[in-house]
């Protein structure tokens, strides 16, 4: 354990719908696993605007006034670029309304911090960004460029050195030899000049005609298609973090609820049924289905009774399908 603890922020999304509860939960989840934690917990919402076809900002007195209680401060953010057509986008246009030059670090909201984040050891100068991946994007066409193709093409675009971002232990064309990442969370040294680029290189790769993109669908990928090129522009990589930590022993991205229960350990469980005992949170929380149904009237462990959380099946959509034939599948 770190004597004294680096200081850094962390930043999640919140809105007018699910989001507002996942941020309540992760607050209460940071304060009840790293009471070491000094920074700042920002939870980011989006303002009303031309973006937006209705305002996404958090309005339910509720909710603001337990996030008030567990310390985190509700931050504001324009939309310039995405908004409603791509709401994914909202975890880069947040970045610009956090603190400059003060390190961050990024969580998606569906993510519950189960160990003292204070004890990892981030290195701010080199960013680094979440391995709990699977080759999702790029999915070659018939005709077009394999995956060496496509991403030495956006590393030329942006000026950036190819060859130096392979992992040339692993095969030519399969997918873990380049660099990508789950956008679940990343960090660095500071959100405005990592959020400017990761800004500038999604616009680039949504806008511009870059022919071997053709055919290949960036929504919801383009987070993912811009981010192993930011955190490469600045010196960082997949070696930024030790194993074991975030999306281990420290944070869990459970997504669902039902996917919480069916595949997580008894670890993320207990101290998700821990963090939403307090009534100030659970009078809250039990406003989102989902949560009330599954955590707080305990029929999460119906879903967990149907799996062997050692043996699971390989493909998610087996376990989805086993929980909607139970009727079980809330969201």
């Amino acid at each position: 354990m770190q004597a004294n603890p680096q200081k850094f922020n962390i930043a999640v999304v919140g809105q007018s719908n699910r989001l507002q509860y996942e941020a309540l939960l992760f607050a209460a989840s940071l304060r009840h696993s790293s009471p070491r934690f000094e920074g700042k917990l920002f939870v980011a919402t989006p303002k009303s605007g031309p973006r937006w076809n209705q305002n996404p900002s958090i309005q339910d007195e509720d909710v603001l006034k337990a996030l008030t209680q567990l310390d985190a401060e509700v931050l504001p953010f324009d939309s310039h670029v995405f908004g409603e057509s791509y709401p994914y986008g909202n975890k880069i246009e947040a970045l610009l309304a956090l603190p400059e030059n003060e390190p961050f670090v990024f969580f998606d909201t569906d993510t519950l911090i189960t160990g003292d984040i204070t004890t990892v050891p981030f290195d701010f100068d080199r960013p680094g960004a979440s391995l709990k991946v699977e080759g999702t994007w790029p999915k070659p066409t018939l005709y077009g460029p394999g995956l060496d193709g496509i991403w030495r093409a956006l590393y030329q675009r942006f000026g950036l050195d190819f060859e130096s971002s392979l992992d040339v232990s692993q095969p030519h064309d399969y997918w873990r030899r380049y660099l990508y990442f789950n956008a679940g969370y990343f960090f660095y040294k500071c959100p405005r000049v990592f959020g400017e680029r990761y800004l500038d290189y999604a616009k680039a790769i949504r806008d511009e005609h870059i022919p071997e993109l053709t055919g290949q669908n960036l929504d919801p990928w383009l987070d993912q298609a811009a981010l192993p090129l930011v955190i490469h522009s600045f010196g960082g990589g997949r070696d930024a973090l030790p194993e074991g930590l975030l999306d281990g022993s420290v944070s869990c991205h459970y997504r669902l609820f039902p996917l919480l229960y069916a595949r997580e350990s008894d670890h993320v469980i207990d101290v998700l049924e821990a963090v939403v005992a307090p009534n100030k949170v659970k009078k809250v929380l039990k406003q989102y289905d989902p949560l009330k149904k599954l955590v707080l009237q305990g029929k999460g462990a119906k879903i967990r009774a149907l799996f062997d959380q050692n043996n699971l099946p390989r493909r998610e959509q087996a376990i989805r399908n086993t929980i909607k034939s139970k009727g079980l599948w809330l969201r």
